[in-house]
């Protein structure tokens, strides 16, 4: 692949120049307004409520949502997420913290392997690549567990890459073990991919390459003990207190969501394709050439390019694997764009220290195409919102955000190949960073609630209101964000969702799950009783002349009625 000779690049003042600039880099760009949006639901309700439960109950061990025990996932991310709440207070900042912190902590690790193997300047321009393409940005502010597993089994990965160019020894034995800790944090954040996929990657690099002898000493018992130190506790916890868990968080969501429509979930086989273009955004253009130049020489060329050829099993091989998968989400595939970020930051290297500038022309086109199209798709969002089933009223308050984002889009799909042009391609990837930097703080204007308003308003009009005695409920939905801005569980009139009632006896015989019928009684004795629905659920409940209610608050979609005034 590329190479860059080492030499005073390599001094320990360089590689802490190099961490602090990015760092400060990276804090600026994930944090810009972090906390200035509220929950979106329904993921960012649901990984908000669940460690406040945490915090609320505490119970640790046992993840539950509005009160009822949820096996889908293991609890690291619910861990620092909690932790997060109880160090800063429950704040949509204290929760989005941890993902951006996870993020940047992704583009150190991109940048101190990439380094060791390819020299600095690639090291830097691939932290910069995955730090500044469009799906990780996007999943560093979203409360999902998807940045906590990628970044972990990259270090996985990384650790693997590292140790075995290593000769026996002290570096060798905690690259290692560092493996053996990030994979065992990877099951703790998302389950058993955690350590069977990037196993699976190693595992097939070392057959199809035959680099076997590069494997040992592997140090397989003290780092197989580590692995079990970390991730074996809870599970073992877990299955103690839980007698329904093993099959649910096994069998259910191991195997059935991978192997069957259990999850409803489904997409073509070419549904991560999309995804990874779109998601590459703007560096989408350079992968071709940079995975082609990567592994000049191809198959007949593999022993010599040994290495090069192990990023391209683990990107191959996970997107296989999720491809494969029934259920399917655009954040499944995140854990393949380290991968493709050392390609593309060690193929720039190689540019600009060659002074190739003329190889960026087909890449740059790319990305000029990409920057008008986009803009051309927000123009025509903004000027025939139905096509985006928007409001027109939402959509003339989200006018100025938008057109600010269409003004960057143009300025940079026009200035950036004008700058490779005239002053050469570091000029120009130079202008590329700073363009997608104004791209991503000019999106963060824009919030998801603002096309899809939560309930955050009325549940803090219930959580200053309502007393000891009084029910609250949501009417034939669960609202993930109301139990968190309330904090407070609530009860569910006729509907389930992701409530998994069916591994908890003690939720479905608490009395808070309940049919119409139930509802109907209820509203009409003494008590007062808070009611949340969307405006579409209650047209045939508000029109019935018997069912008398008192309205308390409203937002586009939601209201808030009671049966008292």
């Amino acid at each position: 692949m590329f190479t860059e000779p080492s030499g005073p690049t390599d001094a320990p003042a360089s590689w802490r120049r190099d961490l602090l600039w990015l760092t400060l880099a990276f804090v600026v760009l994930f944090g810009f307004r972090l906390g200035s949006h509220d929950l979106s639901n329904p993921d960012d309700g649901r990984y908000a409520e669940i460690p406040r439960e945490m915090v609320a109950t505490g119970d640790w061990v046992t993840p539950r949502l509005n009160g009822v025990n949820y096996f889908e996932k293991p609890p690291l991310m619910y861990w620092l997420m909690a932790a997060s709440l109880k160090a800063f207070g429950p704040s949509a900042w204290a929760l989005r913290a941890v993902p951006a912190l996870l993020a940047l902590g992704g583009v150190l690790l991109t940048y101190a392997a990439t380094r060791k193997i390819y020299g600095r300047e690639a090291g830097l321009l691939a932290a910069g690549v995955l730090g500044t393409n469009l799906l990780y940005f996007i999943i560093a502010h979203s409360l999902l567990l998807d940045m906590g597993v990628s970044v972990l089994m990259s270090a996985t990965l990384f650790c693997f890459i590292l140790g075995v160019r290593e000769a026996p020894g002290a570096r060798r034995r905690w690259l290692f073990y560092g493996l053996y800790a990030s994979a065992a944090l990877a099951t703790l954040t998302k389950g058993l991919i955690g350590v069977l996929v990037t196993g699976a990657v190693m595992f097939l690099w070392l057959l199809i390459f035959n680099q076997w002898k590069r494997l040992r000493p592997l140090h397989l018992p003290t780092g197989l003990l580590l692995f079990l130190a970390i991730a074996a506790p809870w599970h073992v916890l877990a299955a103690m207190r839980n007698e329904t868990w093993a099959h649910r968080y096994f069998v259910f969501e191991h195997w059935e969501r991978f192997s069957s429509s259990a999850a409803s979930r489904e997409g073509p086989w070419y549904y991560y394709i999309g995804i990874v273009l779109g998601g590459l955004i703007p560096w989408v253009g350079f992968l071709w050439p940079a995975v082609r130049d990567g592994l000049r020489g191809g198959w007949a060329a593999r022993a010599k390019q040994a290495d090069a050829w192990f990023f391209a099993v683990w990107a191959g091989f996970i997107f296989l694997f999720f491809t494969k998968a029934h259920s399917k989400l655009p954040p499944y595939i995140l854990p393949i764009f380290p991968a493709l970020a050392v390609f593309i930051g060690a193929w720039l290297a190689a540019i600009i220290r060659e002074g190739a500038t003329a190889r960026l022309r087909v890449p740059l086109r790319v990305f000029s195409f990409a920057c008008g199209l986009l803009a051309v798709a927000l123009v025509v969002v903004m000027l025939r919102p139905a096509l985006a089933k928007l409001p027109p009223a939402q959509a003339s308050a989200l006018q100025a955000p938008v057109y600010s984002v269409v003004a960057v889009l143009l300025l940079g799909g026009i200035v950036v190949p004008a700058l490779a042009r005239v002053r050469g391609a570091r000029a120009a990837i130079r202008g590329l960073f700073v363009m997608t930097a104004g791209f991503f703080a000019a999106l963060q204007f824009i919030s998801p609630t603002d096309v899809k308003p939560g309930t955050r308003e009325l549940a803090e009009f219930v959580r200053d209101h309502v007393q000891p005695g009084d029910r609250v409920m949501h009417y034939h939905e669960f609202f993930h964000d109301f139990t968190f801005y309330a904090r407070r569980v609530v009860d569910v009139v006729a509907f389930k969702g992701e409530l998994e009632l069916e591994e908890d006896a003690a939720a479905r015989a608490s009395g808070r799950f309940i049919g119409e019928p139930e509802f109907r009684e209820f509203w009409t004795q003494p008590g007062r009783i808070y009611a949340v629905a969307r405006k579409r659920d209650v047209k045939e409940l508000f029109a019935d002349p018997t069912f008398r209610n008192h309205l308390l608050g409203e937002t586009r979609d939601h209201y808030l009625f009671s049966n008292q005034p």
